[in-house]
């Protein structure tokens, strides 16, 4: 019997499943796409169903020799890429340039996924073996085509017409483009004075701060009072009454555990909490799927990182379920699984289980040493945050004092909460946000009386809104549904790469450049860059993954509108151009 070939995405994921899998078995790695669509001339046939003409991607000439004289040898053939679109993509690639090589007589070859790699994943995956899925690929091949026809239809215009600038990408520009308005809004932006006003009240040898809740009857609002007129008026009303306590209430709140993480709420908590960019994480998170070395072990640590799903597998519920009981008692362990509802899952990207450690036992604190800082702090982010979900939520007792002036036109309100039961933040920590839980109120009874120690009114300005962050580009964008996890972090780093943003302080701003490419497409492909339309797209791309699409069909419908555009603009002088 001849040795199995197995075909892997990357050299790292290679050397672990070679360890798993023993001297049957060959694992060669693909290094990514192997064929792409020509970049120089068009490489889609728009009159013939949208046929594309493959090519292979400079530099991977070698990859596919030693592919080919792999399979030579090889009895069976597992192509074992990533478990998402790309990888289904890439796997049909690499089954395609063998056919034609006329390699695949009389051999099996046969599609596997694993979603983490361990033993138990990738012997189970071997095992269970399926065909590529035609609407996967068919799914990839759409996204691609549009991605491909935009670029190649806009970008020449854009070099004639705006020359220096590099190319306009279908997703990239509707991103670019939420950049440049926050700008312009700043731009626009008028800062509105207020103040606020808050008094420290003695009792006893205790201080209660408070904050002014009613005056003159009337509920306190933001802009209350507008000037430093209108709060020292306010302070000279204040000051010139008696106080008392007349209410004191306490209940008990609930803060539920966070779900598991995303792709995409990994990248904005890493950013928060580390100031890691989405790209960074990614490379973090990649190392920490594909394999770390652990006493001459290969292991994989993490499932698999691209992924919309917040559901865990019931296997690894019921391990992170006995791990809590044993470490931290059965008060910390809700009585059924906690489960959460994610967006509803659209394609098969969306069918992964959230990010979780591969094996709840390997605590963050005894990786540590076989980790670098980076991959230890992520590890231990993801290692918390998929256990905490799996147990009971904290409680709080909060306590509110209300302190009422005698002719009962002034009141104020302090609020103070301490944690009762830690539940889940013993393992996940939240940023301390809660400004209650810093203020400790005293034991006090209604009736009693306080007295104003000191009256302390503060001016304020409106803030713009914010410039994006990574963190905060990456939530608009899945809020608006455009692009998909796998994407985020490469459209971000094309922004920065093409200087059409720069980053200061961690903050997107647009470039001249940005600012004067994102005016060209609004002026002159606004539908291009329109937010409905390009999640609308998106949304085809996925019916196409479940089969109620069909790619040519979206490609025949965008083509027709989209090429009728491309062409009025051609026809337009670079001046007009520049006016507009």
């Amino acid at each position: 019997m001849g040795k199995s070939l197995v075909v892997v995405e990357s050299p790292a994921k290679a050397k672990t499943i070679n360890k798993i899998l023993g001297s049957d078995f060959v694992v060669k790695s693909c290094m990514g796409h192997v064929r792409d669509l020509p970049p120089k001339e068009l490489g889609i046939d728009v009159e013939d169903d949208f046929k594309p003409r493959y090519v292979t991607i400079r530099g991977k000439g070698k990859v596919l020799t030693e592919l080919r004289k792999a399979a030579q040898n090889a009895d069976a053939i597992y192509l074992a890429t990533d478990p998402d679109r790309e990888g289904e993509a890439i796997a049909w690639h690499v089954k395609e340039y063998l056919d034609e090589k006329k390699l695949l007589k009389d051999k099996k070859i046969e599609r596997v996924v694993f979603n983490e790699i361990t033993k138990k994943a990738v012997t189970t995956g071997i095992e269970n073996p399926r065909s590529i899925e035609p609407q996967l690929v068919n799914a990839y091949m759409a996204r691609r085509a549009l991605d491909y026809l935009v670029g190649f239809n806009i970008s020449p215009i854009l070099w004639t017409k705006l020359p220096g600038s590099k190319s306009a990408g279908r997703v990239q520009s509707v991103a670019l483009r939420l950049i440049t308005e926050r700008e312009h809004e700043i731009e626009l932006f008028k800062p509105e004075e207020f103040w606020t006003i808050v008094s420290n009240f003695q009792y006893d040898d205790k201080l209660i701060k408070s904050k002014l809740s009613i005056f003159a009857g009337e509920k306190v609002e933001k802009f209350s009072f507008k000037k430093k007129t209108d709060s020292e008026k306010a302070l000279n009303e204040i000051k010139n009454q008696s106080y008392k306590i007349t209410d004191v209430s306490s209940k008990v709140y609930r803060r539920n555990p966070l779900a598991p993480f995303t792709t995409s709420t990994l990248q904005q908590t890493a950013s928060g909490k580390f100031g890691f960019g989405a790209s960074r994480t990614m490379q973090i998170a990649q190392k920490l799927y594909q394999g770390i070395d652990i006493e001459g072990d290969t292991v994989g640590l993490i499932t698999y990182m691209r992924t919309d799903g917040t559901q865990i597998s019931n296997e690894a519920i019921s391990d992170f379920r006995s791990f809590i009981n044993k470490y931290h008692g059965k008060e910390y362990l809700p009585e059924h699984p906690n489960s959460y509802k994610g967006k509803k899952a659209k394609n098969a990207q969306e069918a992964h289980e959230a990010i979780r450690p591969t094996d709840v036992t390997r605590k963050p604190s005894d990786m540590k040493k076989y980790l670098s800082s980076d991959q230890s702090k992520l590890y231990e982010l993801i290692w918390n945050r998929a256990v905490s979900s799996q147990m009971n939520p904290a409680e709080f007792d909060r306590k509110s004092i209300t302190i009422e002036s005698e002719n009962k036109k002034i009141n104020f309100k302090s609020n103070g909460s301490t944690i009762k039961f830690e539940g889940y933040l013993k393992v996940y920590k939240f940023e301390e946000k809660d400004e209650d839980l810093k203020n400790i109120l005293p034991e006090v009874k209604v009736g009693d009386k306080v007295s104003i120690k000191e009256l302390i009114d503060d001016q304020h300005f409106t803030d713009p809104p914010p410039r994006y962050s990574e963190a905060s580009l990456v939530k608009k964008m899945e809020e608006l549904g455009i692009g998909r996890p796998s994407t985020y972090a490469s459209i971000i780093s094309v922004l920065s790469t093409r200087n059409y943003v720069e980053q200061i302080n961690k903050r997107f701003h647009p470039t001249d450049r940005g600012k004067l490419i994102t005016a060209f497409l609004e002026k002159l492909f606004s539908k291009y860059v329109d937010y409905n339309f390009t999640a609308g797209l998106e949304n085809q791309l996925d019916e196409i993954t479940s089969g109620k699409e069909g790619w040519i069909k979206v490609l025949e419908m965008f083509w027709k509108d989209f090429n009728q555009n491309v062409t009025e603009v051609k026809e337009k002088r670079t001046r007009e151009v520049l006016d507009l």
